[in-house]
């Protein structure tokens, strides 16, 4: 299942990056731009991660961090143009995991977030975002399908299905994990979407589709994107 991030920014454009990057590397997101909204979000919805803006319209982050630090042990990164030493000792010593001095990049950004995550047990892997194996490239974060050199048109879900495959491609990714990921908890059971699916993707990608190299079966359990191709 896809962890959650919970990202608390005022900042529209610097929101809408983010987001975009997260969700290429397989996080889900919900978002807040106030403080009000953060503390609503945090309050209801279960989250494996927040980043935390400070200048918030409604007021100061330091009070949803004094917050999730008064409830739960949820890993936080603070992410501010303030630079101040004083300030980053003040939130780091207040229960903060990091602090991320704006403008950063999305590179350094998921690499401290994977740290964040391992300090509280759980590990998670940088993602695959680009794949090439014979004839196939794929670009998530361009959302660009190529096959033969020329740009494969794909469905939303077609695509959203694809890029789960990719992001561990050469490893089994089981019916459940794919249906949670791709459609939501609820529909984990509904395994004929995948048959669909899938035979909607292997048409689309694949030279023979009734004898797939690309997208394999793994009868009973779930389905594999074959290994990229060395670069």
């Amino acid at each position: 299942m896809s962890l959650k991030v919970l990202l608390v920014e005022d900042d529209r454009e610097l929101r809408n990056t983010l987001r975009d990057a997260l969700v290429v590397e397989g996080y889900e997101l919900v978002t807040a731009a106030s403080l009000s909204e953060g503390l609503a979000l945090l309050q209801h919805t279960p989250v494996d991660l927040v980043l935390l803006d400070l200048s918030l319209p409604d007021g100061d982050g330091d009070a949803l961090l004094a917050t999730l630090r008064r409830r739960q042990a949820t890993p936080l990164i603070v992410i501010s143009a303030r630079e101040g030493e004083g300030q980053k000792v003040r939130l780091l010593d207040a229960g903060a995991d990091d602090y991320l001095v704006k403008p950063f990049g999305v590179p350094e950004l998921l690499a401290r977030m994977r740290v964040a995550l391992r300090h509280r047990g759980t590990q998670v892997q940088p993602s695959i975002t680009h794949y090439r194996r014979e004839a196939l490239f794929v670009d998530l974060a361009a959302r660009e399908v190529m096959l033969d050199g020329k740009a494969v048109h794909l469905t939303p879900t077609e695509f959203n299905l694809l890029a789960r495959l990719v992001r561990q491609a050469g490893q089994v990714v089981t019916h459940r994990q794919l249906l949670t990921d791709v459609w939501g908890a609820d529909f984990s059971e509904h395994t004929h979407y995948l048959r669909l699916y899938m035979g909607q993707l292997r048409a689309k990608l694949e030279h023979e589709p009734a004898d797939p190299q690309l997208l394999l079966t793994e009868p009973g359990v779930g389905y594999r994107l074959a290994e990229p191709a060395d670069d």
